[in-house]
């Protein structure tokens, strides 16, 4: 679907008369133009993220109340922008035939709702009428066809900013001390069972004759990756517990650990290879450099726009 766009008519400010806005003041926090926003549409459009807060901080009633006029904020900026775009659809002369709305009124019927009974009756719960909801359907999408008209369209990032944002940013590619390891694990049936401790002795000896620790791993370890030999690949401290980070990381390459008796099992480990901090090669990176800076590009080509449009457009918060 696309738009058919027509001679361009030109922009004509408008207003809600003085007296108007002073009646309606109590139940409004904006006007765009002559499109008032009221306090019931910034509540509706918040409710859903405004319900998942009240959750988050039923015990910190501030916390939630100085959320909750952030949200609440960000909801009304969100529907001012709306009705910018949707004024500057008008007054730059585009045209939306009734027949392409009511195809992709057709398909969110089918998509969200199965039919229009359950539709309607849906609505109704919502206090919603049908042609609401109709009118909500070309709005959302006038909105995004804009929006990729201005500001998503194709950004172009070169390398010369790739290389300055990773230079710049290497904290955030940094990898901590790594080790590759194996691990036969040996559970305990209680805290103070000897027999495991007894069992990996034996299974460390037969490693020190020169049994394969990939072999015994999978023979006799109970840990997740015994089918795999015992093979955890590369970690990081943080992902093993402190008692057996601590053993790990002072493992040479090749060395075997003794058994690390702990409350509830037996581990062996063994280091096959070791990785000093670093910062991930630019090449491993570089798609997520890319993807950040085109998002940080498109927000600042949608500010842009938005500014733009303000300028053009009466605006009033109350």
């Amino acid at each position: 679907m696309k738009f058919l766009r027509f001679i361009p008519v030109l922009a004509v400010t408008l207003c809600v008369p003085a007296g108007s806005r002073a009646e309606m003041a109590d139940g409004i926090k904006a006007v765009v133009n002559d499109r008032a926003i009221t306090y019931a549409e910034v509540e509706d459009s918040a409710r859903d993220a405004a319900n998942a807060l009240r959750q988050q901080f039923a015990s910190q009633p501030e916390v939630f109340q100085q959320k909750l006029n952030e949200l609440l904020n960000d909801s009304l900026d969100q529907l001012v922008e709306r009705q910018l775009i949707l004024h500057s659809f008008d007054t730059e002369g585009y045209k939306l035939p009734d027949s392409v709305i009511d195809e992709m009124v057709q398909e969110r019927i089918h998509d969200q709702f199965g039919d229009r009974v359950t539709l309607i009756k849906t609505l109704q719960a919502r206090g919603m009428t049908f042609e609401q909801f109709r009118k909500q359907v070309r709005e959302q999408y006038i909105a995004t066809q804009l929006r990729l008209q201005n500001v998503q369209r194709e950004v172009i990032i070169s390398p010369t900013k790739v290389v300055d944002y990773y230079q710049g940013h290497q904290d955030n590619f940094k990898i901590d001390d790594q080790v590759k390891l194996r691990m036969i694990v040996l559970n305990k049936s209680l805290a103070d069972d000897t027999n495991a401790i007894k069992f990996a002795r034996e299974i460390q000896a037969k490693i020190k004759e020169g049994a394969s620790f990939t072999e015994m791993a999978t023979i006799y370890s109970q840990g997740s990756q015994s089918h795999q030999g015992g093979d955890w690949g590369w970690v990081e401290r943080p992902v093993l517990r402190k008692e057996l980070a601590d053993v790990a990381f002072t493992l040479a390459p090749g060395q075997t650990s003794d058994a690390i008796d702990t409350a509830d099992a037996i581990y062996l480990m063994q280091v096959e290879d070791k990785k000093p901090a670093h910062a991930k090669p630019l090449t491993d990176v570089r798609g997520d450099i890319e993807k950040t800076l085109r998002t940080q590009e498109q927000a600042r080509l949608q500010k842009q726009w938005i500014e733009g449009l303000k300028k053009k457009t009466f605006i009033r918060y109350f």
